[in-house]
């Protein structure tokens, strides 16, 4: 059981310092404008290349999952409520799938 908790704890530290290195040598370094914007930006693509492809294999029909998809993109632009955004998401595939 110690041993195992060893090898948690080396694993940690192991992961922490790749972090931790760059965090402190590079604190003091003044990014361009360009760049910071850049960095600004990356959350939303990566989270957006992560949903994407889950939201085109959601259903059996394309059609209905790029309607729920678009459905629940529009109210996130709306800024309506996360509930409200789920729910019509699922609305619109539902709607489809029965109209189809």
């Amino acid at each position: 059981m110690i041993s195992l908790f060893l090898l948690v704890l080396a694993m940690a530290f192991v992961t922490y310092i790749p972090r931790l290195v760059p965090l402190l040598w590079l604190r003091d370094v003044k990014l361009p404008p360009f760049l910071k914007r850049f960095l600004l930006f990356t959350p939303y693509a990566v989270l957006a290349s992560l949903i994407f492809p889950g939201i085109l294999q959601a259903t059996n029909s394309l059609t209905s999952a790029l309607a729920g998809g678009v459905v629940a993109a529009a109210l996130a632009l709306l800024r309506a409520n996360l509930m409200l955004v789920v729910i019509g998401g699922i609305a619109g595939v539902y709607l489809v799938d029965a109209l189809l």
